[in-house]
């Protein structure tokens, strides 16, 4: 990769745009983008972020691509109307897409690590990003979320690390098939479940995946995963699973609010394991991350070490405030497994919960509707409510077919359809009441994060 060529991101304010661009303008490529959310005025720390990095940013009006020596990158919701997109191909400028860019970093690595799977991935990426920094192996690491343990007040969205190390770790996306391009030494399959594509899709997807690595580590735990971890070479398979024999095992689960212990068994020797994020879900993530940097030459005992420090990331069940006994938790749940897993960890704690949940697009929509709304029907408590506003819309055309209001009607009693979203926030703080957990959940969406902080005020002023 000729790091000193010129690229311009169409979108660079996205979740899997941002940190590519960090990772190129920390290598010394000159970078520039444009995004609509830029144009709208919104997020303006964001983008300031960038500008410190060196980015210069332009409205999404094709005024930043003028030349046909720019690589023009877009991911694959970017249209062939924008204007950015139209002026690249007036000039000649090369098209990439943000995956075939992404890939030919990764590929490129010494030991390129690719995180896959419907849940997981970029807390499981933070994991192993954080447990090779914090054991001296000097990471590059590429993730769709800021990883809290990197943030600073100079590095608000620290979504990418550039390490000078022989590692690349890096989730990939399985939703537009783009996982097809990489080819890690070690791949970590986290679970296989309903989200952008059928399940017929996505057992070829993730099985060839996996099939390319050196070391391929698989959580045999989750009913999809276990048979693709069958059809593997078991002398290379490393396996991971919680209260099930595996190479990994988490035993003993000990659940806090907002931590977790377990006992790690492996090769028949115990060891205990302590993590600063809740819930059965990140024991799993743990197992993999530990697999994977186990697998990378750390030391296990190092590893457990380190993970115990990790601090999580951004909108992944983070807790957000109190205010008159109500808690406001922001996370990151947009599809039926992220969803359950969110909702079983904070029922094993008193205290109703009070769900904001924002569908991330009519097409997900339309693919999930039957599972995601059984889900909710055995998922939600009694006293529990749930409201869903309109889906995320970023322009465009798009079809209509599924919408809130149909998941509400097949939901029940206990959910209902407030089309603003300002609207259904406005409800759930009428409806609160002391020893309340409100959530708000949704993705590709980063103005939610700023919506769930909102509430707090709103809350105490209710109750003051």
């Amino acid at each position: 990769m000729d790091n000193g060529k010129s690229y311009f991101f169409v979108g660079i304010g996205g979740s899997g745009m941002m940190p590519l661009a960090m990772i190129l303008a920390g290598r010394g490529a000159s970078v520039a983008g444009s995004d609509r959310t830029l144009d709208r005025g919104a997020l303006p720390a964001k983008f300031a972020d960038l500008a410190a990095k060196g980015v210069t940013l332009f409205a999404q009006d094709g005024s930043g691509v003028t030349s046909a020596e720019q690589i023009v990158v877009a991911s694959a919701a970017v249209e062939s109307t924008v204007a950015d997109i139209v002026a690249a191909a007036r000039v000649g400028a090369t098209r990439r897409s943000r995956a075939e860019l992404l890939a030919s970093l990764f590929n490129q690595s010494t030991l390129p690590i690719g995180v896959a799977g419907t849940s997981g991935k970029s807390t499981v990426t933070g994991m192993i990003g954080w447990i090779l920094h914090a054991c001296g192996r000097d990471p590059t690491v590429m993730n769709g979320a800021v990883m809290k343990n990197f943030a600073t007040p100079d590095a608000p969205f620290a979504s990418a690390l550039v390490g000078s190390g022989d590692v690349f770790v890096s989730e990939v996306d399985e939703s537009d098939g783009s996982i097809a391009l990489y080819h890690p030494k070690i791949a970590v399959l986290n679970n296989v479940s309903l989200d952008h594509k059928s399940l017929e899709e996505l057992r070829a997807l993730f099985g060839d995946f996996a099939a390319k690595a050196e070391t391929p580590i698989l959580n045999i735990g989750d009913a999809e995963t276990a048979p693709l971890a069958a059809t593997l070479d078991p002398a290379t398979l490393v396996t991971f699973a919680v209260e099930q024999d595996a190479d990994l095992s988490a035993r003993n689960l000990r659940p806090g609010p907002f931590a977790i212990a377990f006992d790690l068994v492996v090769d028949g020797v115990t060891h205990a394991v302590q993590l600063a994020v809740p819930g059965h879900h990140n024991v799993s993530n743990a197992l993999a991350a530990l697999g994977a940097t186990r697998a990378a030459g750390v030391p296990l005992d190092a590893a457990i070490a380190a993970i115990a420090g990790f601090t999580g990331l951004k909108r992944r069940f983070e807790l957000v405030g109190k205010a008159a006994d109500v808690t406001v938790i922001d996370d990151f749940g947009h599809n039926p497994d992220k969803i359950s897993a969110t909702l079983a960890t904070l029922h094993a704690f008193p205290g109703r919960l009070l769900l904001l949940f924002q569908p991330h697009g009519y097409g997900p929509l339309k693919v999930m509707r039957h599972e995601l709304t059984a889900m909710f029907r055995e998922s939600l408590g009694s006293d529990d409510l749930l409201v869903l506003p309109d889906p995320v819309y970023q322009g465009g055309t798009v079809a209509r077919d599924v919408t809130s209001a149909d998941i509400v009607a097949e939901i029940g009693p206990q959910a209902r359809h407030i089309a603003d979203r300002a609207e259904a926030i406005a409800w759930i703080v009428t409806e609160a009441r002391p020893g309340d957990r409100i959530v708000v959940m949704g993705a590709r969406d980063d103005t939610l994060s700023q919506l769930a902080a909102d509430i707090l005020p709103h809350i105490a002023r209710k109750f003051a």
